[in-house]
């Protein structure tokens, strides 16, 4: 009888603390890994929703960004793909770089890699100039592009991502050649770009709306303008169909703990609609559009087909 109940004293012990475990997480810092320099799009996504997902996973959660840049985003991707699964490791996920990095090189990751949080941002691409360029809009940048082939070069983050994408379909749709310019993150292209060292730029509307007195944004690509630069045309309005985007989220390692992707799914799914985080981002003409869990996942195997569709028939090694 003893025996018995020792052996259900101690399974409630054993209850209670599985219960006092599962409340603590987080019990110690998150760090959260953005594979690019400090000051571009998915620096400001990442240092904009960190307090917002600290406040909803509970009291005393701490998130630190760490920015590891190289290799177009590869080095920081890499290590959450490689990293303990037990929450303290998170990843801002770019979307379809990151894809693209399982194609054009080897990589010790793939899609399977993560637990897939949230999407948080659809950014979508502009062209933007250097004052001192001449270049100051859409037109001329075609007919400079079309009578000096190459002459033109173009900053962007990295080979094989969103920037890279929309460069592709613009040299496709008219017939244009352009000398491609890498940086290790759209800040420093940026940066290039206003001290007029390339001639133009290929960056996302959420890193040049602080910008805008500096460049000459000739469009963006999207259907409808943007509500964030409700005064910039799109480029379907000036004739060139281009729709083109950056998306950029959230991801774990594979193997995440249950109750630990829950916690972690439901702040991000909380966050989608708070009032004070679509004012923050708005703010940083981030364009939001959040997608959680297995969405998600769908979604990074879309875009993977997308990017495999390019390498194939346009390679940019």
């Amino acid at each position: 009888m003893k025996t018995t109940m020792k052996c259900a004293a101690l399974a409630g012990v054993m209850i209670l603390a599985g219960g006092m475990a599962l409340a603590e997480y987080p019990e110690k810092p998150i760090q959260v890994i953005v594979g690019y320099s400090a000051g571009g799009g998915t620096d400001v996504m990442a240092r904009t929703t960190a307090p917002f997902i600290e406040k909803y996973l509970g009291e005393g959660a701490s998130i630190v960004v760490k920015n590891m840049p190289g290799a177009s985003g590869q080095i920081g991707i890499t290590e959450v793909a490689n990293s303990d699964p037990d929450g303290y490791t998170l990843g801002t996920f770019n979307l379809p770089g990151m894809m693209a990095r399982t194609l054009d090189r080897q990589a010790d990751y793939d899609r399977d890699s993560f637990t897939y949080l949230a999407n948080v941002v659809n950014d979508p691409n502009v062209i933007v100039t250097s004052k001192n360029s001449g270049l100051d809009t859409i037109d001329k940048l075609i007919a400079e592009a079309k009578e000096n082939p190459g002459a033109i070069t173009v900053g962007m983050s990295s080979l094989g991502g969103d920037d890279h994408f929309m460069l592709i379909k613009l040299q496709n749709m008219t017939e244009t050649e352009f000398t491609i310019v890498p940086f290790k993150g759209s800040a420093p292209a940026r940066t290039a770009l206003m001290g007029g060292h390339v001639a133009m730029g290929i960056l996302n509307i959420s890193e040049v709306a602080n910008f805008q007195e500096e460049l000459n944004v000739l469009g963006v690509a999207l259907a409808e303008r943007s509500d964030f630069a409700p005064d910039l045309p799109t480029f379907a309005e000036q004739g060139v169909d281009l729709i083109n985007g950056s998306m950029r989220g959230v991801v774990a390692p594979a193997g995440l703990p249950e109750d630990v992707e829950a916690k972690l799914l439901d702040a991000f799914t909380q966050l989608a609609e708070d009032p004070e985080f679509i004012a923050a981002m708005k703010a940083t003409a981030n364009p939001v559009e959040v997608v959680t869990g297995a969405d998600f996942k769908a979604l990074t195997g879309d875009l993977y087909d997308l990017a495999k569709e390019v390498w194939e028939t346009t390679p940019w090694n």
